[in-house]
């Protein structure tokens, strides 16, 4: 027999989506204060938030953690950003890999 997959209500996507954005805007105050383990696990919080309610992360916010590793990615402390040909090359110092984003022309 087919189970049927509800939806969650809107009321809690919507409370969930103003969380994950809250803790990324924590995590963001954590990696000011050098308190990488803090941001780390702000971002791992917004992760499970996100998985538990089946909701997209924003594409905004995607950039700031490391896709592979999941830590959070301050520019110049833990991560090297590059242009190459139209792409945003994010290079994490944590994990050794790197994440491209395509540049849109507008």
């Amino acid at each position: 027999m087919k189970h049927k997959h509800s939806r969650k209500p809107a009321e809690q996507i919507r409370i969930s989506k103003e969380r994950i954005e809250e803790l990324f805007r924590q995590a963001e105050k954590a990696a000011e204060d050098s308190r990488m383990d803090l941001a780390n696990r702000y971002v791992t919080l917004a992760r499970k938030i996100a998985m538990k309610f089946k909701v997209k992360i924003p594409p905004k916010l995607k950039r700031k953690f490391c896709r592979h590793c999941y830590k959070y990615l301050k520019p110049g402390v833990n991560a090297r950003v590059r242009t190459h040909k139209g792409r945003v090359i994010y290079y994490c110092d944590n994990c050794r890999n790197y994440m491209r984003f395509v540049i849109r022309k507008k």
